[in-house]
């Protein structure tokens, strides 16, 4: 009975220091960045994408209808 009492124990302080491990390793935003991210976060995550009036960007545009695509790293 005390072997396996102390086998249980052995076994929970495993687990514990596997635990503790996790907390030092993992990246948790709330708890590792400073409070303004998390506010710059929150507002980062409100904004979306206003599809309003294409047409009238791609009339106004500037950019080269017959130009090459780009694709990093080639030269022209």
């Amino acid at each position: 009975v005390e072997e396996e009492l102390l086998e249980q124990e052995f076994l929970e302080r495993c687990f514990q220091e596997m635990l503790d491990e996790e907390d030092q390793d993992w990246f948790i935003p709330a708890r590792d960045l400073p409070s303004g991210v998390g506010q710059i976060q929150q507002q980062l995550n409100g904004l979306s994408v206003n599809d309003c009036n294409t047409e009238d960007i791609v009339r106004k545009s500037s950019l080269n209808p017959e130009a090459k695509e780009f694709v990093p790293g080639v030269k022209y």
